[in-house]
């Protein structure tokens, strides 16, 4: 049987043009009224994922 990807990666991880594993960084869903502008902007875009994460990941996308 093939493997099936895992629904709970698909939502949280995408890849990138160049194959790298990108996902939203901690900290960005709620309070973030107390944090300062700069942090809010910094979250703004996504982390890439470790590279010793990415090989265990990328089987499960």
């Amino acid at each position: 049987m093939k493997q099936r990807t895992k629904s709970a990666a698909k939502k949280r991880i995408r890849k990138t043009g160049s194959g790298k594993l990108m996902m939203v960084g901690a900290a960005k869903n709620h309070l973030l009224s107390s944090k300062s502008k700069t942090t809010r902007q910094k979250k703004a875009g996504g982390v890439f994922v470790a590279k010793g994460h990415a090989k265990a990941l990328k089987s499960v996308i």
